[in-house]
């Protein structure tokens, strides 16, 4: 998605919210390669085990205390 945003942009589409809001840095291209870094940064964080911790840490009190 970060290299390759003319072709995710053919296949999806231009986003009219990041058209408006992102105009003045590229609009829907820049909301693309954004989405793109979340989610290398996700699976980051999924395959180093932090993501499991960081959402037992934040949901974990709405559940009883799943977050021992």
């Amino acid at each position: 998605m970060v290299i390759k945003t003319e072709g995710v942009l053919l296949t999806f589409g231009r986003i009219n919210w990041a058209e408006e809001h992102l105009a003045t840095s590229g609009g829907t291209r820049t909301f693309y390669k954004l989405l793109g870094v979340l989610i290398i940064i996700l699976a980051l964080m999924g395959m180093t085990g932090f993501l499991g911790s960081l959402i037992l840490g934040f949901f974990g009190p709405l559940f009883g205390g799943l977050a021992q």
